[in-house]
């Protein structure tokens, strides 16, 4: 527990007593809080406070964890943290995120070369650049579950994409599986629960993955996109996670040199003109 007490005094010494409620002023040998006014925030004793400190009350509740962490002001990733030290696992988040960062906006903007697509932790698309969108069809008008890649691929199949038999089957365990994960991390989302639901009632073959119970990561596959405007193109597909969002960025590549490289280098030019057209045409 040395890096718990450790943690515990420097983020008490950190914490501005007006912050939380105190008077200012008076006398403070130190910055930041009193070990008795940190323990009447969180609802202990003194003595509790000064074991803790020491190393010497080693199995701290999880509900006394979350009390400190909001007497404390900490951050969510220091609220995990202190419960990670303290052998508690920490408190699931509510629900899945959803919000695109300015860094991964970034990203997909100056990526224009790859197609590249954002999902959340349940497979719904957020963002994409226009040659994903040349690659695999405007996503602009999918609401809902039609927005959903799993619900997508286990009501609608994969038309417009080819598979080999041992990529098809990975892919399709794979996104079960990191669905399942994603149910593990987010049991409080009414969203995530209702399209397991659906795909569970309206999919023989997701069900019967599903009763499996395997838990991973959908990381990588290989497939053929049939339905471009320059031909069948294979691809391979990595799945980048952004730390903390927990978002996915799905990159789709060539390989160097290949006839599948030079027909993606002619969909950029070729596809992204269509699809601009397209727009215009919408927007008219």
């Amino acid at each position: 527990m040395d890096e718990f007490a450790s943690v515990l005094r420097a983020w008490r010494d950190r914490v501005d007593p007006v912050e939380v409620g105190l008077p200012a002023g008076g006398a403070r040998r130190a910055p930041g809080l009193r070990r008795e006014e940190l323990a009447a925030l969180a609802g202990v004793s003194v003595d509790y406070i000064v074991r803790l400190e020491q190393g010497r009350s080693t199995h701290p509740s999880p509900q006394l964890l979350g009390a400190l962490a909001n007497a404390l002001r900490l951050t969510p990733e220091e609220r995990d943290h202190l419960h990670r030290i303290a052998g508690v696992a920490p408190p699931p988040p509510t629900v899945v995120p959803r919000l695109v960062t300015p860094g991964v906006q970034r990203l997909i903007d100056r990526l224009g070369d790859v197609p590249l697509g954002v999902f959340s932790a349940t497979w719904d698309i957020l963002l994409w650049n226009d040659l994903w969108a040349a690659l695999t069809g405007d996503p602009s008008d999918r609401r809902g579950l039609d927005a959903n890649l799993v619900w997508r691929h286990f009501t609608l199949g994969h038309a417009g994409t080819e598979f080999d038999e041992l990529h098809e089957e990975e892919f399709s365990a794979d996104l079960v599986a990191d669905l399942r994960m994603a149910v593990g991390r987010y049991p409080a989302d009414a969203r995530l629960a209702d399209l397991v639901a659906r795909l569970r009632t309206v999919s023989p073959d997701f069900a019967e993955r599903w009763s499996i119970a395997r838990v991973a990561e959908h990381r990588s596959s290989r497939k053929t996109v049939t339905d471009t405007p320059v031909g069948r193109i294979t691809l391979d597909c990595d799945v980048l996670t952004v730390p903390g969002g927990d978002l996915r960025i799905v990159v789709y590549t060539a390989v160097p040199g290949s006839e599948d490289a030079s027909r993606l280098d002619l969909l950029r030019v070729t596809g992204l003109q269509r699809l601009h057209a397209a727009g215009v045409e919408q927007s008219g």
